[in-house]
């Protein structure tokens, strides 16, 4: 998640609330009614509050309170839906949107129980009972319990790499996090029996802590088991230019289903599919190249490292697809508009193949920036790629050679404008990248004339 303290992550974070909410104009009924159905869910606890049994004597400010925190506890809830990769919710948004928009609605889960907290602690302070948590009403103490724990849950994901926290000690720690205080906090309701002293306003309440237990039962035990029964193989590593590393896997079971272009996946290697090291990587090579895949990965860290060296047998598993960051959501568009940078040049080359080998030959321009001519992926293969289908590729060099007659600095107005042509305007722009190249781009495209919604840019960094 972005700094808060930096004032260029804070565009960052606006730029893409903006096109979430874009998007959502044009989204097929399917994406609509999921919205519905999660509205419904938090909505369901103001139901309860205001059907349920009322302690005489309340006030407004007292039932605000009461509904402050029956609503974290509803977004709380929600969130273990966001992440549990199921499919018919991914599928209409692409799961980079889910998580992202999962990331942000935890701070307002935690805005809330802030809220519904401060309220009884300044104005009914005799409610809280003890703060020591040693003398205190045990339902109480589950109360802060859980505020503690999402809190903390907010703070490293935000923080995490400021805080230098390894990914996979905060994987760990997340979910070991986020169950105590949904735990926690259901303990607490029932436990505190507002608004849900009838009995048919506590089974309410255990068929949420039902659900809750099931998904920690899907995506903890029966998803990784459906893996680890499903596994793939290595079989090679191909090194590229700018430092990438080419692993191609072949299925050892079924493979991927119902794969497009533009796709990622998550990848364990070696380990068991229940130890939680796995990370997501683009799919670079298209369906039309499948059963097998081809996942293209730059040593940036830890495990990036790790799987660039990986040897040809190596046993590896694959979460997905997942994503819809692909040319075939837009099957009538007259051209595509790729802006990439760096090793977001990755679910490009899925959907460039994909024309390849579909004989496609709509115009496709590809504006790719780089730190320098070493650092260009697939150089030589978007050189062929050019030969063979519609494709014109505009490399842009911050540090060029001497001897560069192309591009040079950063994708700017000025270049963009050089090479989009205003048929171009409608095209499906797609863009993906740093946070800052994608965000200054979409910016200025917008200012030549390309609406928004025409525009899909893949979130780079998902961990």
């Amino acid at each position: 998640m972005p700094d808060r303290a930096d004032p260029a992550a804070t565009s960052s974070w606006l730029a893409r609330c903006k096109t979430m909410i874009t998007n959502l104009s044009r989204l097929p009924w399917k994406a609509v009614l999921w919205i519905a159905l999660g509205a419904l869910v938090l909505a369901l606890p103001f139901i309860v509050l205001l059907t349920g049994e009322r302690a005489s004597g309340t006030s407004l400010l007292w039932d605000f309170a009461m509904g402050l925190g029956f609503g974290a506890l509803a977004a709380a809830g929600l969130q273990f839906v966001l992440t549990a990769r199921f499919r018919p919710i991914t599928r209409p948004y692409g799961i980079d949107i889910v998580y992202l928009f999962h990331r942000y609605f935890a701070i307002g889960a935690v805005a809330l129980m802030l809220g519904h907290f401060a309220i009884l602690y300044i104005w009914f302070e005799e409610a809280l009972g003890d703060l020591n948590p040693l003398t205190a009403q045990w339902e109480l103490t589950m109360g802060r319990v859980a505020l503690g724990s999402f809190v903390l849950l907010v703070i490293t994901s935000e923080f995490r790499k400021t805080l230098r926290i390894p990914y996979e000690l905060w994987r760990y720690g997340h979910i070991a996090l986020a169950i105590i205080a949904f735990g926690a906090a259901v303990t607490h309701i029932i436990g505190v029996g507002h608004f849900t002293a009838e009995a048919d306003k506590r089974i309410l309440w255990l068929g949420v802590a039902v659900s809750w237990t099931g998904l920690i039962i899907w995506t903890r035990l029966i998803r990784p088991f459906r893996l680890w029964r499903n596994p793939w193989r290595i079989v090679e590593n191909i090194p590229r230019e700018g430092g990438v590393h080419s692993l191609v896997l072949e299925p050892l079971g079924k493979g991927l289903q119902n794969w497009i272009p533009g796709q990622f996946v998550w990848l364990t290697l070696g380990a068991t599919p229940f130890a939680l090291k796995e990370h997501p990587f683009t799919i670079s090579t298209p369906p039309e190249h499948g059963p097998n895949v081809t996942l293209s990965i730059k040593p940036l860290g830890d495990f990036s490292e790790w799987a660039a060296r990986t040897v040809p047998g190596t046993k590896a598993y694959l979460d997905g697809p997942y994503g819809a960051f692909s040319i075939d959501n837009d099957p009538d568009a007259k051209g595509f508009v790729m802006i990439a940078g760096g090793v977001g040049i990755t679910p490009m080359m899925s959907n460039i193949h994909a024309l390849c080998e579909r004989g496609d030959h709509r115009k496709v321009i590809l504006i790719y920036a780089n730190k320098d001519r070493e650092s260009v992926h697939f150089r030589d293969e978007l050189a062929e790629l050019e030969d063979q289908i519609n494709l014109t590729v505009v490399h842009v060099l911050e540090n060029p050679p001497d001897d560069w007659d192309g591009e040079t600095g950063f994708i700017d107005r000025v270049i963009l404008v050089k090479h989009l042509p205003d048929e171009t305007r409608n095209w499906p722009h797609f863009l993906c990248g740093p946070g800052p190249l994608t965000d200054a781009v979409r910016s200025e495209l917008v200012k030549m004339g390309v609406p928004l919604a025409a525009i899909d840019s893949e979130i780079f960094d998902l961990v």
